[in-house]
């Protein structure tokens, strides 16, 4: 049966592909990940993080996106602060990013979309534990803010990635 396994010899070896956001392997370059219902906005985001060079999968539900970052390191995840959650649940997405290794979470840039928070609103992105909130109304903007915000968390954070990787 697919995904479930092939016999080699007396060893058992699984589809380990199945679930994985790019296929058995990353790309090359950087990763992102975009969780937006809305399709319109959606396509705006990813037409944005491509042609800013990333390689994009779309998650269809919180537990696609989290089965997603279990195999892979986004450089980029951009989520719906409603996507796939009910109203006045916590996002699945955000507590499981909350959950991860400090040296992993640095890693990775996280835009949270909202409709109430204003653009660029710091304050609020460090009580939400995400480095960037875009407001719905300005999903046009999004290019230019991404350049912007990440460049200026490349410049904050330059030391501290400098020693992870020693």
């Amino acid at each position: 049966m697919p995904g479930e396994g092939t016999m080699i010899g007396l060893l058992t070896v699984t589809d380990e592909s199945k679930g994985r956001p790019f296929g058995f392997m990353a790309p090359e370059g950087e990763t992102a990940m975009v969780c937006e219902q809305d399709a319109a906005a959606r396509g705006t985001i990813v037409s944005a993080l491509k042609s800013m060079g990333y390689a994009v999968v779309e998650a269809i539900s919180c537990g696609e996106a989290v089965k997603f970052m279990r195999f892979q390191i986004f450089r980029v995840i951009v989520v719906n602060e409603d996507f796939d959650t009910d109203a006045g649940s916590v996002n699945s997405i955000l507590s499981n990013l909350e959950g991860l290794s400090m040296s992993i979470r640095r890693q990775t840039f996280v835009v949270l979309l909202s409709a109430t928070f204003s653009t660029m609103d710091n304050l609020e992105a460090y009580h939400k534990s995400v480095n960037l909130i875009v407001n719905k109304r300005e999903i046009g903007e999004v290019e230019k803010v991404l350049r912007q915000a990440m460049a200026e968390h490349e410049d904050f954070y330059r030391v501290f990635k400098e020693k992870i990787h020693k």
